[in-house]
């Protein structure tokens, strides 16, 4: 379903070559308080590069290395807003056809495309793609093998029939997709090198929330996203009594993930039989956490620590004592002179 702004798309595992992208995504929007009208994002790798909204109208660079990447084409900030500016309208007019085709009159409306091309830096094979969807559910998408577009709902089948029918139409999005696409999307991983292709292990932590609890393996940190973790007994991958969570982002761009280990049917003489094995997309090293009760953080206050809290209030009640006591005294003796 194309229903965010931004489609996470699945990268390799275990294996050094990568599967790059070059995504575009507009989203056109009425009656949705405190948000643009049209917002348009290009990302590379899911980095996302350019950035142009109604509330600003100009296309701006979100990454500095694409600055650099542009040098060599003066006009391309201001090529790619008066794209952008152009789209905005046809937007607006798109929403208020689907309005019509869905017997909708006012409320929230999303119409949005997105559309671009991947790529196998190792086998060389190309891939493009092009999607419509209003209101959170598929609406249109290209099926460039067969050279049409499907249709999952009968009020897009208008659509379709007009975007299938015009071949000039077809024949120039399949060389954009297959020829030009590839091209801007090599330029863009070649000037990002740096940062789009780096790899960033996590810190790795074992973490319980009560005794009960299940075991959760946590890994932040790391990148691109790319990542496999899991539970193993002896050597082997479990598959029983195990969770594994999702992938999400951290507000440095980083990503972080958890997998579960139920504990309740394990005797503890047999938890170091068990570790967490950490896999990151072209590493071949890994990292391993064996199970030890000496390694899981947990929010519980231990009893020592407890002990050390409550010595240290009758240390500190003690003091205050001793010292109005003391005052006491001194007032005492200071009346009788």
């Amino acid at each position: 379903m194309l229903a965010a702004l931004v489609v996470l798309v699945t990268a390799l595992h275990g294996a050094a070559a990568m599967t790059h992208s070059l995504q575009y995504f507009y989203t056109g929007s009425s009656s949705v308080p405190n948000f643009p009208e049209f917002v348009a994002v290009a990302l590379v790798d899911e980095v996302e590069m350019v950035h142009y909204d109604s509330n600003s109208r100009k296309a701006e660079p979100k990454q500095d290395w694409m600055i650099e990447a542009t040098e060599d084409d003066p006009q391309y900030w201001q090529g790619n807003t008066e794209v952008f500016i152009s789209n905005q309208q046809v937007y607006k007019n798109n929403i208020e056809v689907l309005k019509q085709r869905f017997n909708q009159t006012g409320g929230v409306h999303i119409f949005q495309q997105m559309y671009g091309c991947e790529w196998d830096d190792e086998t060389g094979e190309v891939k493009g793609f092009h999607q419509y969807a209003f209101d959170g559910e598929d609406f249109l998408s290209l099926d460039l093998e067969r050279e049409i577009y499907v249709a999952p709902k009968q009020q897009a089948v208008i659509s379709k029939h007009k975007f299938d029918n015009d071949a000039a139409l077809m024949a120039q999005r399949k060389h954009y997709y297959t020829q030009i696409c590839p091209e801007w999307l090599k330029k863009y991983v070649n000037f990002g090198r740096s940062s789009l292709l780096r790899k960033d292990l996590p810190s790795v932590s074992l973490l319980q929330k009560t005794p009960s609890s299940p075991v959760s393996c946590h890994a932040t940190g790391f990148y691109p996203d790319g990542a496999m973790m899991f539970w193993r007994k002896d050597g082997e991958e479990l598959h029983e009594d195990v969770e594994l969570g999702e992938i999400l982002p951290n507000h440095d761009g980083s990503f972080q993930m958890s997998v579960d280990l139920d504990l309740s049917p394990v005797k503890p003489e047999d938890w170091t039989r068990y570790e967490c094995v950490f896999q990151l997309v072209g590493v071949k090293e890994h990292i391993f956490t064996r199970l030890e009760e000496v390694k899981i953080r947990t929010n519980r206050e231990k009893p020592t620590d407890m002990t050390a809290i409550i010595i240290a209030a009758v240390v500190a009640l003690a003091l205050i004592l001793i010292a109005v006591i003391a005052v006491k005294l001194r007032s005492r003796l200071r009346f009788c002179y």
